[in-house]
């Protein structure tokens, strides 16, 4: 570690991961940039993820309930880093991430946090699915979302609102922007790979219920999210570029199908979530 570069602490939030997080901290340890302290938030894993994680750093920790929360914890436990770097255990870090976050930060104090582009990787249809969707996004403003940041500016706005699941990285990104709105977002050209590994219909539909649970809080903290959760928006993006959503058209179709069903399944959600708010008074009044 070098006496001249500023520390940056990378965040690893977990739960039952043994089979990507030794990957996702063996890319940690081989970045370019050397000053770097790691702490592994688990939830309570009920197999090797925290065994795994002690190979490589002794800040583990246990905490939940929910992924904000494991992060805000992280960084709490980092009190001596200059910037922040938030990663899900299913992750794989190419070599230059971190140099190149730190260096847009460093050379322009406009940038609030830097973007990291990803790319989906795994086995199965449904994974293949996904992989095509999200190389839609890239370089996408309002998809998007930073994971690296300034420790002092991510303090400033307090952390990740621990009320916000699976839009919180969206309304940390949305809060530093109108905290300094001189401020932007920049963009690293080292990627991110996305272990996803073998993707159900059946889970990607939970998943997007039990997130969808939760939009309606996000929609009302913030103005103009129709871009981010409007499915005709979507559809107008895959669309954009029929050539790379139909080069392999059985993939293609099976993503819009796969959309479809997702979409179905967060209205569902939003609407049980709003029943759920109209009947809680009466609940209470009785």
């Amino acid at each position: 570690m070098t006496s001249d570069r500023q520390l940056v602490g990378v965040v690893v939030p977990t739960r039952n991961n043994e089979r990507v997080i030794g990957a996702c901290l063996q890319s940690i340890k081989q970045q370019t940039y050397d000053c770097v302290d790691v702490a592994v938030v688990d939830n309570n894993s009920m197999d090797r993820t925290a065994e795994i994680a002690r190979q490589y750093t002794d800040k583990v920790f246990t905490r939940g309930p929910e992924r904000s929360s494991q992060r805000n914890y992280g960084a709490s436990m980092l009190p001596d880093a200059a910037m922040l770097l938030f990663i899900d255990s299913d992750m794989v870090l190419s070599p230059d991430v971190i140099n190149d976050c730190v260096g847009q930060l460093q050379t322009d104090p406009a940038i609030a946090g830097v973007v990291i582009p990803e790319e989906s990787f795994g086995r199965g249809f449904w994974t293949r699915c996904k992989s095509l969707e999200r190389s839609f996004y890239l370089g996408i403003p309002y998809i998007e979302a930073a994971r690296f940041f300034r420790a002092d500016a991510f303090r400033q706005v307090g952390g990740y609102d621990e009320g916000m699941i699976g839009v919180e990285d969206w309304d940390l990104s949305q809060r530093m922007r109108e905290a300094s709105p001189a401020r932007r977002l920049g963009r690293t050209q080292a990627i991110i790979r996305h272990d996803e590994g073998h993707l159900t219909l059946r889970y990607l539909l939970q998943k997007k219920y039990y997130y969808a649970l939760h939009m309606g809080d996000y929609t009302a903290k913030h103005a103009n999210t129709r871009a981010q959760t409007s499915p005709l928006q979507r559809y107008r993006l895959f669309l954009s570029k029929p050539r790379a959503l139909f080069a392999k058209p059985h993939v293609g179709g099976g993503m819009l199908l796969m959309k479809t069903a997702e979409f179905a399944a967060g209205g569902l959600g939003v609407t049980s979530a709003a029943w759920k708010r109209r009947r809680s008074p009466r609940t209470q009044a009785t």
